[in-house]
């Protein structure tokens, strides 16, 4: 995450893990449970076509293996025993079996079932196990960042959230969109860092806000003490006081989050945003998409004792049919595999005309497809439409 964007990039290509299991990106299949049987059928009839003096045969040691990676315990158990009685016939009909060459095949093979039995066994305990991982992690993620609505008032929601670590299924990005007495109030941002430091901090200030949102009247208010939470959330990271840190705390300013609020005033046609150190968010209006740069930006959560910089807030026109398209920077820092950012203005752009909900999958499924299904980061995004009074929602 980056304090300060600009329009044009370099960028090397970065070394990355392989893809884990998530979207995958097109062109990618897995083996169909086929694949074992076809690979024995294959085996014998090659076998039994080629001349004598060739034999295939131990080539069918390589079914108990496949089989133990995509079928279960007992699929590869009678794939394992139908190919060593396959083989034994292959044996026998080439006039080999007794023969000590076809022991020590037969042999391997008994061997290198029992293995692939084994190693089938693991693999699925393990697959359990991690079934059992991603259910309590969607359980939190649910309670830590609930589903937004899909209409508040004259405002149609929709939202994506795409963890860079998909077993994890949460991160360091959070949004959340309420009804205040103050009008509509959404909350986007970023947390530096990963992990279960990361986490904590997305639920401190997801639950500061929702508290906040309610009692604040100004949104500059709300961003203020938003950052007052930050700082006492990094100073019970540090265990220092806040007010003890050494050199004014510019030691501790690695620890910060981004974020960018934004307030839908009742009966008026206008958004009011505050910036703390986020990315711009996209104004779609009458099919052209435009930036908007802050006017005053502000210092990200949790830095606002380090930067002389109070938050300010920006207004604009919001009448019906204007679009709002807020994002963390997972989804301008993406890379592909030649290390080119993801033009995520041209990718609105280019969608800009389509119902609110088809816009943000097909944004989700260009940011997929530009990084292969290798997200570097989390990566959020939250689109906002206001709807002509009285309208049903799109």
């Amino acid at each position: 995450m980056t304090l300060h964007r600009t329009a044009s990039r370099t960028a090397t290509p970065s070394t990355r893990t392989p893809p884990a299991l998530r979207d995958r990106p097109a062109g990618s299949r897995p083996l169909p449970a086929a694949a074992p049987v076809l690979l024995m059928a294959a085996v014998a009839l090659t076998d039994l076509l080629t001349p004598d003096w060739l034999h295939v045969s131990p080539v069918m040691v390589a079914v108990p293996v496949l089989a133990s990676v995509l079928l279960p315990p007992w699929a590869t158990a009678a794939l394992g025993c139908a190919a060593l009685a396959v083989t034994a016939l292959l044996q026998a009909d080439a006039g080999q079996y007794g023969h000590p060459d076809s022991n020590v095949v037969l042999f391997s093979l008994f061997v290198v079932g029992l293995t692939s039995l084994a190693a089938c066994s693991l693999r699925r305990r393990r697959e359990c196990q991690l079934r059992q991982v991603r259910t309590v992690a969607e359980t939190a993620q649910r309670a830590l960042m609930h589903p937004l609505p899909h209409r508040i008032g004259s405002l149609a929601l929709r939202g994506v959230y795409l963890p860079a670590e998909s077993e994890a299924r949460i991160g360091g990005d959070f949004y959340e969109a309420l009804r205040t007495p103050y009008g509509t109030r959404v909350l986007v941002g970023d947390v530096r860092g990963k992990g279960l430091p990361a986490v904590g901090a997305s639920a401190a200030l997801l639950g500061a806000f929702r508290e906040l949102a309610h009692q604040e009247p100004s949104l500059i208010r709300v961003a203020e003490r938003l950052d007052e939470r930050a700082r006492r959330q990094i100073a019970a990271v540090d265990g220092v006081p806040d007010g003890d840190r050494p050199d004014g705390g510019a030691l501790f300013a690695e620890r910060f989050a981004t974020a960018l609020l934004v307030e839908f005033p009742p009966g008026e046609p206008l958004a009011r945003l505050v910036h703390c150190g986020h990315p711009e968010p996209f104004l779609l209006h009458a099919g052209r998409v435009r930036n908007l740069l802050p006017e005053e930006p502000g210092a990200p959560l949790g830095l606002g004792n380090l930067l002389a910089t109070a938050p300010a807030a920006q207004t604009v026109p919001f009448g019906p049919g204007d679009r709002l398209l807020l994002y963390t920077d997972g989804f301008i820092e993406a890379r592909d595999r030649e290390g080119r950012f993801l033009d995520l203005s041209d990718r609105v752009a280019a969608h800009a005309q389509r119902p609110l909900e088809a816009l943000v999958a097909a944004v989700r499924r260009d940011l997929l497809r530009h990084v292969h299904g290798d997200l570097g980061d989390d990566a959020a995004l939250v689109a906002l439409e206001r709807l002509p009074d009285g309208a049903r929602e799109p």
